[in-house]
């Protein structure tokens, strides 16, 4: 995961955080989910302020546009979405929007 930019990074912890936010609520399990993601991606401090603001208030839904993750990142993306909507056990919710996700980014 560290073979990605900064912004593909922040790009991706994005849309993890908005896939938490499917159900309108952001649970311990998906939390420590993301904080594991942000460790491993190594941020920097404001990114890191940047992900905690997202696990409080959701990112912006016209920031989040599948059509421009990378080609080569699709996966990672994908397999990424799919941990945090399991790790707490997946909802009819997640359901929809991972299906329209893989939709947009196939």
């Amino acid at each position: 995961m560290k073979r990605l930019s900064s912004a593909e990074r922040m790009r991706l912890l994005s849309f993890v955080c908005s896939f938490a936010w499917t159900d309108l609520a952001v649970t311990a399990k998906e939390k420590g989910l993301v904080k594991k993601l942000v460790h491993e991606l190594g941020l920097s401090d404001a990114d890191r302020k940047q992900v905690d603001a997202w696990l409080k208030v959701p990112p912006a839904a016209d920031a989040l546009d599948p059509t421009e993750v990378p080609l080569a990142h699709r996966h990672l993306f994908l397999d990424a979405a799919k941990a945090v909507i399991r790790v707490d056990g997946v909802k009819p919710a997640e359901l929809d929007a991972l299906a329209l996700f893989e939709d947009l980014v196939r």
